[in-house]
């Protein structure tokens, strides 16, 4: 049994701890916002924030977050830069099929809280491991652009 501090909560999970924390977050502990995309940390569709920092939980293990602080899409909201990022993704009409999103989102606020300003070259770089198969990619710069004002 590990306990895992998930979106400000102590979740109980019972898993090997070479179990990745995807599949603890959706199959045990019912938080299904994150994605699986690849399984293999290349498209960024289940990236959560670990201490503040984003992390693809896919090949995350289990054993590899200790007593760290899991924020996941469905409580990224409650976050001033992460609800302002929501905002701006509906005010852009970012999503296209959305399917990626949560995981564009998660890296989108991990941007922003740690350049509040970002150059077009600071959103390439943070966001070069997500991978949007409808090309929203403008929009999505946009979006963060809109958030960071």
């Amino acid at each position: 049994m590990v306990t895992l501090h998930v979106n400000g909560k102590a979740r109980q999970a019972d898993v090997p701890p070479d179990t990745p924390l995807l599949w603890t977050l959706r199959d045990v502990l019912g938080l299904t916002g994150t994605k699986y995309g690849c399984g293999m940390a290349l498209c960024g569709a289940c990236t959560v924030h670990v201490d503040g920092q984003p992390v693809r939980s896919c090949i995350t293990p289990i054993s590899a977050v200790g007593q760290a602080k899991i924020t996941t899409i469905e409580a990224i909201g409650e976050d001033r830069v992460g609800k302002a990022v929501q905002a701006a993704w509906v005010e852009v009409g970012v999503p296209q099929c959305g399917y990626c999103q949560p995981g564009q989102i998660m890296s989108a606020t991990a941007l922003l809280k740690r350049t509040p300003k970002p150059t077009d070259a600071d959103i390439n770089t943070a966001m070069s491991g997500n991978i949007c198969r409808c090309g929203t990619y403008t929009r999505i710069r946009a979006a963060i652009h809109r958030a960071a004002s």
